[in-house]
Order: C-alpha cells, then structure tokens, then sequence
C-alpha cells in the first residue's frame, strides 16, 4: 500500500511563491509518473503538472506554463512543485498522483493519490 503526504501549501498573496512536497512511503515508486493535480471548490479536479520516472519528460497544463515548475528526487521518492508569480485563480486544494509509466492528463488513471494541499492566493 502506497501513502502519499503533500506539504507546503499555505496562504501567500498574489505574485508570490510556494513549493509542495509530496513523499510517498510503503514502496519505491519505480517506473511511475508523478504528477500534481488540483480542485478548486465546485470545480472538476484538473491537472496541473507531471514528470516521468527519470525526469526526462515533463508535463504543464497551459494555465501555469512558466510559472511552476515539477521535479522529483527519486532516491527521497517524492516530487516538488515550484508555484511563483501565483495568482488568485491558483486557488485551490493541490494532490500529488501516480500512475505507472507515462504522464496522464486525464486523473482517472492514477493509481496513488495524496489528500492534498491547501493553497490560496489573495488579491
């Protein structure tokens, strides 16, 4: 059984940063991908950045390309989120996922999920 523990979530005002954590424990996540989502109340979850196994390939959805930054450290088996120049729409509560093998947009693939992270951004 895999648990997964996001941290580093806050309240920061808008044009600030933040960087998410997110460790995993009970197995080494080997040939997943590890990806971050979000949910904004009464909003579907959405995907927000991913990054395969080896770090070569990563993923953003447009919304926050050049502003955040995904990366992981596999030995620690936990992945990061650099969040700067946040604005109030980042709102939102940030998960940390799996999925074996390639990075997935659509959330219905994750294998492992984490119970998130709260970030609000004020105006």
């Amino acid at each position: 059984q895999v648990h997964m523990v996001e941290s580093g979530g806050g309240l920061v005002q808008a044009g600030g940063s933040l960087r998410l954590s997110c460790a995993a424990s009970g197995r080494t996540l080997n040939g997943y991908a590890m990806c971050w989502f979000r949910q904004a109340p009464g909003k579907e979850r959405e995907f927000v950045a991913g990054i395969t196994w080896g770090g070569g390939n990563t993923v953003y959805a447009d919304s926050v390309k050049g502003r955040f930054t995904i990366s992981r450290d596999n030995a620690k088996n936990s992945v990061y989120l650099q969040m700067n120049t946040l604005k109030p729409e980042d709102t939102a509560v940030y998960l940390c996922a799996a999925v074996l093998g390639k990075v997935r947009v659509g959330p219905q693939s994750y294998e492992y999920w984490g119970r998130g992270s709260q970030v609000t951004v004020s105006s």
